[in-house]
């Protein structure tokens, strides 16, 4: 377990959540977004069967369908979105660790809150703003996929699309209070319930 009250300025081999302190705030934001982001995976399982019932259609039965094939991509499309923000919280998105590897804890950790709150905030809000007024513009009209055998209702998976967003905003803001948690010590860090550590829903297993 890591203990919490070491020193920013010793040097670590990665800065990861394992390595951030949890505050109540995190714990509440984390739980939501592993939730989300575990329900969402099961449309995988969605967009493989949807994708084998396609190409059963089309190789043994000589008889393709637009509509199933524009389901995989849009099935594909929102779990992709919903799960954006679970690897946030898990840290499994990509980085570039050539620089970021050979700075302290308390360097790296500076630079991850100014990055969260200056650039990927900011950037992701600007994103929402401009994905909002697609998805009602699509829920207004009501519109459809341009092929004549494809889709209605697009505006289900264009408000994913924000929403989606949304729970990575969320995850970033979490992760910047684990952050101010580990260089100013606030919030207050908390332990999470030892029961909840260990389950696989956990944000930080």
């Amino acid at each position: 377990m890591t203990d919490t009250n070491v020193s920013g300025d010793n040097q670590a081999p990665a800065f990861g959540a394992d390595l951030l302190p949890t505050n109540a705030l995190s714990w509440h934001l984390d739980r939501m977004v592993v939730a989300v982001g575990r329900l969402a995976s099961w449309l995988w399982i969605g967009v493989l069967i949807v994708i084998l019932i396609n190409v059963f259609s089309r190789y043994a039965l000589s008889q393709g369908s637009i509509a199933l094939e524009e389901l995989s991509w849009h099935l594909f499309g929102a779990a992709t979105m919903l799960t954006l923000g679970y690897a946030v919280v898990r840290d499994d998105h990509v980085r570039v660790d050539v620089l970021k590897e050979k700075f302290t804890p308390k360097s790296q950790a500076i630079i991850e809150i100014l990055g969260i709150v200056l650039l990927a905030l900011p950037i992701i809000a600007l994103m929402v703003s401009a994905l909002v007024p697609y998805a009602w513009t699509a829920w207004v009209y009501d519109e459809h996929s341009q092929a004549p055998s494809g889709l209605p209702h697009r505006f289900i998976f264009k408000s994913i699309l924000p929403l989606g967003l949304v729970f990575v905003m969320i995850a970033l803001v979490s992760r910047a209070s684990r952050c101010s948690t580990f260089l100013f010590s606030f919030p207050r860090a908390i332990e999470p319930p030892y029961d909840d550590r260990r389950s696989v829903g956990h944000p930080n297993p």
